[in-house]
């Protein structure tokens, strides 16, 4: 018989809740210039009797595309907001990659920052404050409350969890037994 008196139970497996990135709202104008561009080269291309011309124009219209629209694509989809039961971890980050975790048993404040187009859009910006000298934001997120409320959920449960955890190592009886008064 093996003694399993001292042996916490095992923590849940962490699964994740949500991920996030900042809105879509942040690709209409380089979705815009990417249309306008394609339009503006479906009805100049081929027109100009020069050849460097179009090759001018083909190449304008590809640096256009690359620089007004791939690389604000490609920001956006470099920034990445996951949410775990124990866990925010938050990605970004082009060139140089950088990813930055807070645990939920840690306590923090959050709060929602609403500019009044995120607010027409039901997004925002959700500040976690969790003492250290900068708080963390999760920029422009879609459905800020809806966010801020699971938040609070997970850092609660998680709280629970960690206290639970906590008594249960301090009332926990040793294995070792003091025969008092033995020669």
């Amino acid at each position: 018989m093996s003694n399993t008196a001292g042996t916490a139970a095992a923590p849940p497996p962490e699964r994740i809740v949500a991920r996030l990135r900042p809105h879509a709202r942040a690709l209409f104008w380089p979705s815009l210039v990417l249309i306008a561009t394609c339009g503006a080269l479906g009805y100049y291309g081929g027109q100009f009797t020069e050849v460097w011309e179009n090759v001018l124009l083909y190449s304008s219209a590809a640096a256009i595309v690359l620089l007004l629209f791939l690389l604000p694509l490609a920001f956006w989809l470099s920034k990445r907001y996951t949410i775990t039961t124990r866990r925010i971890i938050l990605r970004h980050g082009f060139f140089v990659r950088v990813r930055q975790e807070l645990l939920h048993s840690r306590g923090y404040d959050i709060s929602v920052r609403r500019s009044w187009l995120q607010s027409a859009f039901r997004s925002g910006d959700v500040r976690i404050n969790s003492g250290l000298e900068k708080p963390v934001v999760l920029q422009d997120v879609p459905k800020a409350d809806l966010v801020q409320s699971a938040l609070h959920d997970l850092m609660e449960h998680s709280q629970n969890i960690v206290s639970t955890r906590r008594q249960q190592d301090e009332s926990a009886v040793p294995d070792q037994t003091a025969i008092w008064g033995s020669r």
